[in-house]
């Protein structure tokens, strides 16, 4: 059973090796699918903006005060800054020798298994 199990979990890892590719969160591209927006403007608006003068009562309010948050909206997901730089590290020699070693790996194990078979009688 020992055996068995080790041997299965020898294939899964080399495998999972051999399978090795560059993840993407999108898709299969590194370049942002999104069109750039245009620049912000510091020209007044031609309509000023209504601010309402806040009020308050000298008798204090039924319920409690809640402290406004730090932050008014939180941010979410990965910050966009542009362009990701092409990666070095998934050239086709790359590939070839992560393959090359996945291989070894799986070849040793099988190695290891059918020789403990031989030795065991099994």
């Amino acid at each position: 059973m020992r055996r068995t199990v080790l041997s299965a979990m020898a294939l899964a890892c080399g495998a999972v090796l051999a399978s090795t590719a560059p993840a993407f969160a999108d898709g299969a591209s590194a370049s942002p699918s999104r069109a750039a927006t245009a620049a912000p403007t510091t020209a007044p608006s031609p309509v000023p903006s209504a601010t309402a003068a806040p009020t308050r009562s000298a008798e204090p309010s039924a319920e409690p005060t809640v402290a406004p948050s730090q932050v008014a909206t939180v941010p979410r997901g990965a910050p966009d800054t542009g362009v990701a730089p092409e990666s070095k590290s998934s050239d086709l020699s790359t590939t070839l020798i992560g393959g090359a070693a996945a291989a070894a790996v799986v070849g040793g194990g099988a190695f290891v298994v059918v020789r403990r078979r031989r030795a065991t009688g099994a």
